[in-house]
């Protein structure tokens, strides 16, 4: 069914049937070209998100590889600290017990190398697969790259504070006493 105007326009002679046809022709134009806007239109934020998603993908693997790039950094700094400042001592006599992740570990010092390491002066931080005493200022070098490097490295301030709150201050530790 036409439309009832135009229909009434032309039997009253208002319009011609040229001018009715050519409103009906532009009319049909606009509806279909604003369908295929639709369509360009829903396709360009398609593209869009893709592109987003895309970028965020980018992103998140870019930082994953910087931060991989700075553990590498952070682990070469550590190996190169320990292998400059590490003692080149020969083995001593003395074992010298420390724990490694819940294992307790045995190291051969010497008797001045074991005072050292109880005093705080000296350390033991682990190089790869293996322990390496290095002294203290190295020690905390290490502990601002990596905490879990380091396995033993005394506080001797902390020795003297808790001497005088000790309830056994009073009883005497043989020198010959070893854990």
């Amino acid at each position: 069914m036409a439309n009832a105007f135009q229909d009434q326009f032309l039997k009253a002679g208002l319009v011609k049937k040229n001018k009715v046809d050519k409103v009906k022709r532009t009319k049909h134009k606009n509806t279909k070209q604003q369908g295929k806007h639709q369509q360009v239109d829903e396709s360009k934020k398609l593209a869009q998100q893709a592109l987003q998603e895309k970028t965020e993908r980018d992103r998140e693997l870019n930082r994953q590889k910087e931060e991989s790039a700075l553990q590498k950094s952070i682990a070469a700094q550590i190996k190169q600290l320990i292998q400059m400042n590490m003692l080149k001592e020969e083995e001593g006599d003395i074992g010298f017990k420390f724990t490694d992740n819940k294992l307790i570990k045995t190291i051969y010092v010497s008797e001045k190398v074991q005072q050292q390491l109880s005093d705080g002066r000296l350390a033991i931080v682990r190089l790869d697969a293996q322990y390496a005493i290095v002294p203290s200022p190295v020690a905390e070098k290490i502990r601002q790259r990596d905490e879990g490097c380091i396995l033993v490295c005394n506080d001797n301030s902390a020795n003297t504070d808790t001497k005088d709150d000790d309830d056994y201050a009073k009883y005497q530790i043989p020198d010959d006493l070893m854990w």
